[in-house]
C-alpha cells in the first residue's frame, strides 16, 4: 500500500478510536473510574516513549527514570498552583514547564554520568533517583508548597481525555521524527556498536547526551500530566520500583519499537486493575500473577512482544533514485 495512504489509514483510526472512547464515556457505559486509567495509561505512555528513546535505541540503561517523571510532575504542579487563575493557560504553561525542567536537569545529570556505560550507567540513575525521592520528601523546607513527605496537594485536576490523547500523539510523532531523523539513527547505531559509530563520524557523547536529554523531557511531559490526573502528588510515586515498571514496560514492548512502547505501556495500565477486578478479596496476590505474565512472555518472546516489529505509518518511505544508463546521460 502507498506510504500516502497508510498514514491517512492511520489518522482515520486515530480519529475514529478517539470519537468511540468519547461516546462510550458520554453515555456512561466508561465511568469516571476506568476514565481515570485511560488518563493514566497516557500518562505511563509518554514517560516509557522517553525510556524507549534512551534505551530502547540507544542503548543507555536507566534505573531512574520515575525521577524525571516526578520532576516533572512536581515543576508543573507548582507551577500551576502559582498561576492557576489563568486557567488553561496555567495547564498549559505547566507541560512546557514539567518538560523542559526534566529536561534541563536530564541534561545536567547526563554531562558526567553518560561516560559510563551498561551496569555502571544503571547503577548511576540509580542512585540520582533515591537522591530526587529523597530530596522530594524533604522539600517543604525549601519551598512549602511542595509538601515534603506530607505529598502535595491543591494542583488543577484535568479531566479532559482529548488532552491526554491528543498529547499522546504529538509525543509518538516527536519520538518517530526523531528515531527515524538522522541523530536517530546514530543513536541506533552506538546502541548496536559504539565503538563503530565513532570511526564512521558520529559523537557518541553529544548523540547520547541528545537522546537523554530528549528521554527525560518526555518523561517530564508524563509527569506533567499525572500531577493533573491525580491530586494527591507523593514521592513515593516516583520512587525505584516505579522506575522498574518503566523499564518493564519498554523490554516487554520490544527494544527498539515504538508500537511496542505504546500498545505495552497502555496494557500494562490496566492490567493491574483487571487483576484487581479478578482477583477480588485475593487483590493482594496480583504481583504473583504480574510476575508469572512476565517470565511467560520473557520466555516465549525474550526479543520483546513486538521485538524488531513497527507498525508500518510510523516507519518513514524510502526513496530511491533512478539511474538512467543510456549514454550520454
Amino acid at each position: 500500500m502507498d506510504k500516502k495512504k497508510q498514514v491517512i489509514m492511520a489518522l482515520a483510526s486515530v480519529l475514529v478510536l478517539y470519537a468511540v472512547l468519547e461516546a462510550l464515556m458520554m453515555v456512561g457505559i466508561v465511568g469516571p473510574y476506568w476514565q481515570e486509567i485511560m488518563r493514566y495509561a497516557m500518562v505511563v505512555t509518554i514517560g516509557a516513549l522517553g525510556l524507549s528513546i534512551m534505551y530502547g535505541f540507544t542503548g543507555q540503561f536507566s534505573l531512574g527514570h520515575a525521577a524525571f517523571v516526578g520532576i516533572g510532575a512536581y515543576a508543573a504542579g507548582l507551577f500551576n498552583l502559582t498561576f492557576r487563575h489563568y486557567g488553561i493557560l496555567a495547564f498549559l504553561g505547566s507541560l512546557v514547564v514539567g518538560a523542559v525542567v526534566a529536561g534541563v536537569v536530564g541534561y545536567l545529570i547526563g554531562v558526567p554520568i553518560l561516560r559510563l556505560k551498561s551496569d555502571y550507567l544503571g547503577i548511576a540513575t540509580l542512585g540520582f533517583g533515591f537522591i530526587v525521592t529523597n530530596g522530594l520528601q524533604n522539600s517543604d523546607k525549601l519551598i512549602p508548597a511542595l509538601g515534603g513527605a506530607r505529598g502535595m496537594t491543591g494542583v488543577p485536576q484535568v479531566q479532559g481525555f482529548g488532552w491526554y490523547y491528543v498529547l499522546v500523539l504529538i509525543a509518538v510523532i516527536l519520538a518517530r521524527n526523531f528515531i527515524f531523523s538522522t541523530h536517530g539513527r546514530a543513536c541506533t547505531a552506538i546502541r548496536e556498536n559504539e565503538t563503530a559509530a565513532d570511526v564512521v563520524g558520529v559523537s557518541p557523547a553529544r548523540t547520547k547526551i541528545m537522546a537523554f536529554t530528549i528521554g527525560c523531557a518526555l518523561a517530564g511531559l508524563g509527569g506533567a500530566l499525572y500531577a493533573h490526573n491525580i491530586p494527591f502528588l507523593h514521592p513515593d510515586s516516583f520512587n525505584f520500583l516505579e522506575s522498574i515498571n518503566y523499564l518493564i514496560v519498554v523490554v516487554l514492548g520490544g527494544l527498539g519499537s515504538l508500537t511496542g512502547t505504546v500498545i505495552t505501556a497502555v496494557g500494562w495500565a490496566f492490567i493491574w486493575e483487571v487483576l484487581r477486578l479478578v482477583l477480588g478479596p485475593l487483590y493482594d496476590f496480583r504481583g504473583v500473577i504480574y510476575a508469572i505474565i512476565l517470565i511467560v512472555i520473557i520466555i516465549m518472546r525474550p526479543q520483546g512482544v513486538f521485538g524488531g516489529i513497527e507498525a508500518s505509518c510510523l516507519v518513514p518511505q524510502i526513496k530511491r533514485r533512478k539511474t538512467h544508463a543510456a549514454a550520454g546521460d
